[in-house]
């Protein structure tokens, strides 16, 4: 009798989405969806990304809430929060499309701990 070799290969688990949606979904929930997709997936690029939208995520956070209790901060925090909207549509892009875009420093950490 013949091996049947065509049937599913095991493979790392995983949220059972592609590569690039999984990624692009981390970015679009922010934290929460960066930390579902960092527990439940073991693909290292998924990781990554799902790291570096934990970490941006949680970093704008911290920095609105400090510029919210100072009040010139007040006046330019919306502008955070646009220019957060802004990078995270170009980051879900760049997952979709299966490319890696690593952030200054905030990039660096998401690789060394998304190991």
């Amino acid at each position: 009798m013949a091996d049947n070799t065509s049937g599913p290969t095991p493979s790392t688990p995983s949220s059972g989405l592609t590569e690039n949606v999984a990624s692009l979904l981390a970015y679009l929930f922010s934290v929460v969806g960066g930390i579902v997709f960092f527990l439940i997936d073991k693909r290292p690029k998924v990781r990554f990304n799902a790291m570096q939208s934990i970490i941006l995520g949680a970093a704008v956070f911290i920095i609105g809430i400090i510029l919210t209790i100072t009040v010139i901060g007040l006046f330019v925090v919306w502008i955070i929060y646009l220019a957060y909207f802004v990078l995270s549509i170009m980051l879900m892009v760049k997952a979709y499309q299966g490319n890696t875009w690593k952030l200054p420093l905030i990039g660096n950490l998401a690789e060394k701990w998304a190991k």
